[in-house]
């Protein structure tokens, strides 16, 4: 088992980092050492909105509110038994505009444009801000669920869209029983990480999901929960940018299932992501790591499987991956450079604070095409030590929502809120 501080030139797989620097791990300036640096561009913001959903992200994933309706199309004359839009409801099954597929029972009220979207006889009646006072212990997951900022249940009706059921889970999916350290909700990480909706945000760690000031913290340099598990299908997916190296065995594993039934006028989902590791310099492409995925079903056109948080090089979102920006300068033990472009700033009071063996990514974004807008999906989020429980990760999540533009499969900054 490994010390709590183990040095890279202490580590196993020596000779697969060197292939790693070789092959894969050239440093440039922004790329945190595995040419990640993304061609798109940070975004310009998150969104305040929640489930709400008109994104206020530029860069490659289309507009702020491509196809959103900004005036009620007219429409006289229409027979209520014709679904003249087809969109699947008449206007005798409660559509109350048929001349649009953006207005029917089952759409997203968007916010702002004055109209009814989803025909309850109500302009601009999103449900408001649900997060606040929820509990740190999150034993509901549905609070989970509302710590992101999807505030719309569905309440039984199935022609309405919003959360259906939640539950926590291992990283296989399998129903989770073991220490409830591993989620919490809280509404500021450290000195300086804030939501980016509401006012609290959700936790996953292979650790504990708590501040240092938090009841029940353990430091993320050592807590080991003592368990193992599965993992989603096909992982843990090894890293592009590590070729000949096999990470460990799963430990620690903790999840949150998310079952939703979708808007019908949204093309498109996302939710905001925060990673940080204590795997940072000395595991890089080591068989000891720890990954996060957010797994979609349906998968989404054109995807390997179903996570859907990646780099532009394929990385799973762990220490190999190239977003690793909040840290101090330095060249790792390997040779590379990572030039932190962040600082260490948000890494402050996190308990990730010792500089010399943590890192994080600062907030991205990860939106996705929905396959069938108006079905159910499955939302999976998940994070797990490899190799053994020690040396842990954490994963903030928030601004969890719908967008009515289709965008592609992606994982890209975003400004933090002031």
């Amino acid at each position: 088992m490994r010390t709590k501080k183990k040095t890279w030139l202490n580590q196993p797989l020596t000779i697969a980092i060197a292939a790693c620097v070789v092959a894969a791990c050239s440093a440039s300036a922004g790329n945190n050492g595995f040419e990640d640096k993304d061609d798109d561009g940070p975004t310009s913001g998150a969104s305040s909105t929640g489930d709400l959903g008109i994104t206020t992200s530029g860069g490659s994933s289309g507009g702020a509110d491509d196809g959103v309706i900004k005036v009620e199309p007219k429409c006289d004359g229409i027979s209520p038994d014709l679904d003249n839009d087809n969109d699947g409801w008449t206007g005798a099954a409660g559509d109350c505009n048929d001349c649009t597929k953006e207005m029917n029972p089952g759409a997203q009220d968007y916010p702002g444009n004055n109209i009814d979207d989803d025909c309850n006889g109500a302009k601009d009646d999103n449900p408001p801000a649900c997060d606040g006072a929820l509990p740190l212990e999150a034993s509901n997951p549905d609070d989970a669920a509302r710590a992101m900022g999807l505030c719309k249940m569905q309440g039984g009706d199935p022609e309405r869209w919003g959360l259906i059921s939640s539950q926590y889970i291992y990283a296989d999916g399998t129903p989770f029983n073991e220490d409830p350290l591993g989620y919490g909700i809280i509404s500021k990480y450290g000195l300086n990480v804030n939501p980016q909706e509401g006012s609290q945000m959700f936790v996953l760690s292979s650790g504990a999901a708590r501040n240092p000031t938090d009841s029940g913290y353990q430091s993320p340099s050592g807590y080991s929960k003592g368990y193992s598990s599965g993992t989603p299908a096909g992982y843990p997916k090894e890293s592009p940018s590590c070729p000949g190296v096999q990470t460990g065995i799963p430990y620690d594993s903790v999840g949150l299932r998310v079952k939703i039934k979708t808007p019908t006028n949204a093309k498109s989902l996302r939710f905001n992501l925060n990673f940080y590791t204590y795997e940072f310099p000395g595991y890089i492409c080591s068989s000891y790591n720890d990954f996060m995925v957010a797994m979609l079903n349906p998968i989404p056109p054109g995807q390997p499987d179903g996570n859907i948080s990646y780099d532009s090089k394929g990385n799973t979102i762990s220490v190999n991956a190239g977003f690793l920006r909040v840290c101090n300068p330095q060249t790792a033990s390997n040779g590379v450079f990572f030039d932190c472009d962040l600082g260490p700033g948000d890494l402050a009071g996190t308990g990730f604070d010792d500089f010399t063996n943590s890192a994080g990514t600062g907030w991205l974004q990860t939106s996705s095409a929905l396959v069938d807008p108006g079905s159910e999906i499955e939302l999976d989020f998940a994070i797990w030590d490899s190799g053994d429980g020690i040396l842990d990760s954490t994963v903030l999540l928030d601004n969890l929502g719908f967008v009515v533009n289709e965008t592609p499969t992606e994982t890209i900054p975003v400004a933090e809120p002031k």
